[in-house]
């Protein structure tokens, strides 16, 4: 097992009716914003119920922070924190609604450029607002992390950072919360779940049993629940492991002391940046292909994979692998989520653009080895048609 450090500061509150313990986590004296995504929130009686929770302090309301915020929305939000002299921020919403909210945690608190803070991969940031999130949709999991990706653009980018400065201070996880959510948005938020958890997990063995297990019983959960969240009607206990789930894929636990990849995720950026996939559907397609492409560095951990997630013990090592990869790309699309890119109708003509663009990011030597050079993942791109 490699070295490590493991640090986590959010408090989470979760189960059905937690939401009035906002009045609790939050100091009374405090100029609170909340930050919302579309019209969900107000529809379902959400931002009602977090405005009584939160009495009579001090609220404004920004809303329409878009899947992928993007920079200049945030920026506009930085400018309503600073005119009203906002002091505590609160997320309403999913991961790209916490994901802002970090970002404008960060960027309210910098005098220079706000671009730098994701120029820098967040190197600059040296204080930030404290912030707090009510959870609606089970996905990123983002509430209980230092990480946000945000979106430029002009430049066609879409940016990372992290700083230990915006992690959530507390997250509201009622599972309730995610009962109105359509089909769509459910199955994205397994998929995503799920390859978090397979980006800190397969990658080369490092003997960390722990993490390996742990990752294993996530993936297992989400398996098990993942099509029937989709496609039943919602009850509790399905909803309440499938948030528990999603929050433990990316908290840090189970990525302590291993390799990590991200190749997948990162890829995955172009094709939402250039063709507007939803994130979830750029993994949905590129994970099969990326695993078939680097089967030889991933050998081990595959048929480990293979064996201890989609129980696969008979036949050749190469049989079990791509049988492993095959019930991975089966399960995507049980969820409904399509694995090709003639699914989003993306061509083999439209590969040199995505390439170019990797370049342009600098993502020349991805994953866990470095080894996910551009030629390889024009060849991802390739596998993926």
């Amino acid at each position: 097992m490699q070295n490590f450090e493991y640090f986590n500061p959010t408090r989470i509150i979760f189960g059905q009716g937690t939401l009035p313990q906002l009045d609790k986590q939050i100091p009374e004296t405090a100029r609170v914003l909340v930050l919302y995504g579309g019209g969900s929130a107000e529809r379902h009686g959400t931002l009602a119920e977090v405005r009584s929770a939160l009495g009579k302090r001090s609220v404004h309301a920004f809303g329409g922070i878009e899947p992928n915020p993007r920079f200049d929305t945030l920026m506009r939000a930085v400018s309503l924190v600073r005119e009203h002299k906002i002091d505590f921020l609160l997320a309403v919403g999913g991961g790209s609604v916490i994901d802002g909210t970090k970002f404008v945690a960060a960027a309210a608190c910098y005098d220079g450029d706000a671009w730098d803070i994701l120029a820098s991969m967040g190197q600059v940031v040296r204080t930030a607002l404290p912030l707090g999130v009510v959870l609606t949709l089970a996905a990123t999991g983002s509430e209980m992390n230092h990480n946000a990706v945000v979106t430029h653009p002009q430049s066609q980018t879409k940016a990372f950072f992290a700083s230990p400065r915006v992690f959530p201070q507390f997250a509201v996880l009622d599972p309730e919360k995610t009962y109105t959510l359509p089909a769509r948005q459910l199955a994205n938020g397994v998929v995503d779940a799920f390859t978090h958890v397979v980006e800190q997990y397969l990658t080369y063995p490092v003997d960390a049993r722990v993490q390996d297990r742990y990752a294993e019983g996530l993936l297992q959960t989400l398996i098990e629940l993942g099509p029937n969240v989709v496609r039943e009607p919602a009850d509790y206990a399905s909803r309440a492991n499938l948030m528990w789930t999603a929050t433990q894929a990316l908290n840090g636990l189970i990525g302590a002391g291993v390799p990590h990849d991200w190749a997948t995720h990162l890829v995955g950026h172009e094709l939402t940046v250039l063709h507007g996939l939803d994130h979830a559907q750029t993994l949905a397609v590129l994970l099969p292909a990326m695993l078939s492409a680097r089967r030889e560095a991933k050998r081990d951990k595959l048929l480990q994979y293979a064996s201890r997630v989609w129980h696969i013990e008979t036949g050749s090592a190469d049989e079990r692998i791509d049988r492993a990869i095959h019930l991975t790309r089966a399960f995507f699309e049980r969820l409904g989520v399509m694995t090709r890119l003639r699914d989003y109708g993306i061509h083999a003509g439209h590969i040199d653009a995505l390439v170019a663009q990797l370049e342009k990011h600098g993502m020349t030597a991805l994953g866990e080895r470095g080894d996910v050079t551009l030629a390889l993942s024009r060849h991802v791109f390739e596998l993926s048609l």
